[in-house]
């Protein structure tokens, strides 16, 4: 009896020529760094050099996460990943009523310009790569970084890196929404246009289909319902008067590594064939950097267990291997204890190192797809591409990706597969070592991470202190042309740049997009 897969497609015990029968390897494979991308965007891949190793950090105060960075900087960490806390991501200062208890705990807290100097400190912004996963927020968050860089004489045409920037899986799959899906949209734009002109080797957004993942999403749901909001996208800034091919070659994705390493590997290969084909077909663009689907991949934390947490080793090794077989631009490995706390210094190093021995001690890195030609792997890219391409089209007949939101589909079919795989575990039918098999009578004892509490009014000191000594006249006069570029059509980037400037605190300048745009409320569907 075959066996499924994680999107429930059949695997089958032995694969052969057979099952490739009316196979077009010119149409559906090409030479690595060829239309349509499956064997990699890229012709020589990692036998140039390896994929860029972020590790996903930040936790308490800035000056904190600043250390840590510097530690991982120290041990051969090539581009940092920035963690926000629950109130940033909401866009709440952390003396805020709503953020009360969560200040610094899932990561670092953010309330102004001052917290950014301090978590950059010391670190060249002209020679480190940073992605930022941040959303509904993620201009104030990119525009602090800008700011900082100019404060260290770095001009923005040098900087690099990443912002997360899709809020529309927000609604589908993950909460930190600020405002309604519309406005939201138009702030993606505004993104998209501000960093074509200011900020041009900014990646302006990494579509991300992890976060379904996390919520329960099947490979290839995954890969449909985040390649449909990157198509909603694409014409939110087609609509606002953009070229294609002047913000596409920015555009990037950010996917899990779960450890069923056959089907991510196809998954991967799947969803580029799927991007090129919609980029050059649906879309008409030109420019070949507008095919690629680039991506960043993190491991599965939904399968890490907080039983044996050490076993996690192991999990995260051959996630990562997966990641690297199906071609990744850039990876995090998660710790083994992240399923308990935040991850100590000794496991964030571990969690390097996996990745270290992956590059330099292995042979994975010296030819490009291992995996073209395998019968398996080859007839699994088929299968994920096509059950993927059935969701995108029913998500389509919906009028896209928001008009689907808002009827709650990807969110009910995501929630149906999580229910499966959750009645799967129970039952035993899906083995989870050391949780429903392989079991220990008795934990070994682990002390984790724990971050101060103190934190919360250490934060609060400092935005009272800066309240008290910044020109509040000035801080208004920006808030108010904000608000007046929110209520028109104007790119209100640049606004928000200048209310930044100031030292206007994150949660005031959401506040003023709040007073504008309003909040987003999910209706009784979700």
């Amino acid at each position: 009896m075959a066996r499924q897969s994680e999107s429930g497609l059949p695997i089958e015990p032995v694969y052969g020529p057979d099952d490739l029968t009316g196979w077009d390897p010119a149409g559906k494979l090409g030479g690595p760094g060829a239309y349509p991308y499956t064997r990699g965007v890229y012709p020589t891949m990692y036998t140039g050099r390896p994929w860029t190793m972020r590790q996903y950090a930040g936790f308490g105060t800035a000056a904190e996460s600043n250390a840590r960075y510097r530690r991982l900087i120290a041990h051969g960490t090539t581009g940092l990943s920035v963690a926000f806390d629950l109130p940033t991501q909401m866009g709440h200062d952390s003396d805020a009523p709503l953020a009360h208890g969560e200040v610094g705990k899932v990561g670092v807290a953010i309330d102004s310009i001052e917290d950014m100097r301090v978590l950059f400190d010391g670190i060249p912004l002209d020679k480190v790569s940073t992605s930022m996963t941040i959303n509904a927020p993620a201009a104030l968050l990119l525009l602090l970084y800008q700011l900082v860089a100019e404060e260290q004489g770095v001009p923005a045409d040098r900087l690099t890196g990443t912002i997360q920037n899709d809020v529309l899986k927000e609604y589908i799959a993950r909460g930190t929404y600020i405002f309604p899906p519309k406005p939201s949209l138009r702030l993606t734009a505004d993104i998209f246009e501000y960093c074509t002109a200011e900020i041009p080797k900014w990646n302006t957004i990494s579509i991300s289909g992890y976060h379904m993942a996390e919520a329960g999403a099947s490979p290839a749901q995954e890969i449909a319902f985040t390649l449909a909001d990157g198509v909603e996208y694409v014409r939110t800034a087609l609509a606002a008067g953009m070229d294609v091919d002047d913000f596409a070659p920015r555009l990037s994705f950010f996917f899990v590594a779960r450890t069923t390493l056959l089907e991510e590997v196809a998954k991967f290969r799947a969803a580029r064939r799927i991007w090129a084909r919609v980029m050059r077909e649906d879309f008409g663009a030109r420019d070949p950097r507008s095919w690629m689907l680039r991506f960043h991949t993190q491991t599965a934390g939904v399968q890490l267990t907080a039983q044996q947490p050490e076993v996690n080793l192991v999990r995260v090794a051959v996630q990562a291997l997966g990641a690297v077989f199906g071609g990744t631009q850039s990876l995090h490995t998660n710790s083994f204890d992240e399923a308990i706390a935040l991850p100590t210094d000794k496991s964030a190093r571990l969690a390097l190192r996996t990745q270290q021995v992956l590059a330099h001690e292995t042979d994975v890195t010296a030819t490009v797809d291992p995996f073209a030609g395998s019968y398996a792997v080859e007839r699994m890219t088929d299968d994920v591409e096509e059950a993927a391409l059935d969701l995108m089209r029913r998500v389509e007949d919906m009028g896209g990706a928001e008009a689907a939101i808002e009827r709650g589909f990807q969110k009910a079919e995501i929630e149906r597969n999580a229910y499966r795989i959750a009645q799967e575990t129970d039952s035993g039918d899906r083995v989870v070592v050391g949780v429903n098999r392989f079991r220990l009578d008795e934990e070994e004892p682990y002390e984790p991470l724990r971050v101060d509490p103190a934190i919360e009014a250490r934060q609060a000191r400092r935005l009272a202190e800066l309240r008290a000594g910044r020109d509040r006249a000035a801080v208004d006069t920006a808030l108010d042309a904000l608000r007046k570029a929110a209520q028109g059509t104007d790119n209100v980037l640049p606004p928000m740049k200048e209310a930044l400037r100031a030292r206007a605190t994150v949660g005031e300048v959401c506040d003023a997009l709040r007073d504008v745009w309003g909040r987003y409320v999910p209706s009784d569907a979700f």
